[in-house]
């Protein structure tokens, strides 16, 4: 191939070239499904891990429900603010799709004329997975995986170098994690502050009224006296 040529002994485009074809040689339905889960179907996932394990945290409840419901709001925060941190970078770098300076690749998805590096399929998957670990380890590493195969997905569609991937791996992992002590400090009060709430409460705990009647008793976690057995005791003691 004339890509091959040219691309010497670049590791990025030999790698790009093994990978991209898989998909030369797999059946056309194949080929179909990873443009699918490619493009949409691993961020979509993904997402779903993270409605489900803020599910399970809010039915859970517990002193703990409110912090928990924190991380997994940062981790769509996490995602978005590394997309908006890639713009610049793809308009520093500027570097063209694959199939603009290679030949003979098969491209999976027609219409991406915008910049390669870095990837934001790439950094908004990782960003969600890490997010996700942060809250949750167990969910978090199958986001990971995900991610990671999403990333492999894209190279084989042809619409992006590995190293795009890879840089958007490190950018969506950085964000998530080195912002991540700012955001809980700023979204665990918040969030707090919904569980308080009788309205919408039960989107940080679906026992959040019952907490927020113990929270404020004398003792906290203490039942509070009704009414007729205080007046009760009055009567004893006159």
């Amino acid at each position: 191939m004339a890509g091959l040529a040219e691309s010497g002994s670049n590791p990025d485009v030999e790698l790009l070239y093994d990978i991209n074809g898989l998909a030369k040689d797999a059946p056309h339905w194949f080929d179909r499904v990873m443009e699918f889960v490619g493009e949409y179907g691993l961020l979509f996932a993904i997402v779903l891990l993270v409605l489900w394990c803020w599910w399970g945290v809010r039915r859970r409840g517990g002193e703990d429900a409110a912090s928990n419901v924190a991380a997994l709001v940062w981790a769509p925060l996490a995602a978005g603010v590394a997309v908006l941190v890639n713009v610049p970078i793809r308009g520093f770098v500027e570097r063209p799709r694959p199939f603009k300076s290679h030949d003979g690749l098969e491209v999976l998805v027609e219409g991406k004329n915008d910049f390669s590096f870095v990837s934001d399929h790439a950094t908004l998957c990782m960003a969600l997975a890490v997010g996700l670990f942060v809250a949750n380890r167990k969910f978090g590493i199958a986001a990971i995986v995900l991610a990671l195969f999403g990333g492999f997905a894209r190279v084989y569609m042809g619409v992006h170098y590995p190293t795009d991937v890879v840089g958007g791996f490190a950018l969506g992992t950085a964000v998530a994690l080195l912002l991540s002590p700012v955001a809980m400090a700023l979204l665990t009060p918040l969030t707090r502050a919904v569980e308080r709430s009788p309205r919408v409460g039960w989107l940080v705990s679906a026992r959040g009224r019952a907490g927020a009647a113990g929270r404020g008793a004398v003792i906290p976690g203490a039942r509070k006296e009704s009414a007729s057995e205080a007046s009760g005791e009055r009567d004893l003691a006159a």
